[in-house]
């Protein structure tokens, strides 16, 4: 697998993080654990229950020997029992089968295309909270 990375760019690569100084091209090649600067979430950002499944998994992911499996398979447990959007739940389903392979990567693009429809479902909400008193 070919990767380019851009100068300062973070690569997170089997629990260890890997900052580059220029523009480089890295060639991985054996099967390893990595994530893009781009697609971390920081803590801040886990302002949504798709966001926080994204960071317990994106956590599993950045640190392998991180024991957050069973955190992670409760999460989806409520969260599957709480939205009822059909393609949020099948989107759940995919991730809980991901998981049980440990392809937490997946998961996390999985999760991902979700957020738009979670988005979606919460957007009423937001829109009740920012409405000024009558």
């Amino acid at each position: 697998m070919q990767l380019s990375l851009r100068s300062g760019e973070k690569l997170y690569l089997n629990g260890a993080v890997i900052k580059v100084d220029r523009k480089v091209s890295i060639e991985l090649m054996n099967d390893v654990t990595f994530l893009l600067e781009a697609h971390v979430l920081t803590p801040e950002n886990t302002t949504t229950p798709l966001r926080q499944l994204y960071f317990t998994i994106q956590v599993m992911l950045m640190d392998p020997s991180c024991k957050a499996e069973p955190q992670a398979e409760q999460m989806l447990d409520v969260l599957m029992q709480t939205f009822q959007n059909a393609e949020i739940l099948k989107g759940l389903a995919q991730v809980r089968d991901l998981l049980a392979v440990k392809r937490r990567f997946e998961a996390l693009k999985t999760i991902r295309k979700m957020y738009p429809i979670e988005a979606e479902i919460f957007a009423p909400e937001r829109q009740r909270m920012t409405l000024p008193a009558a």
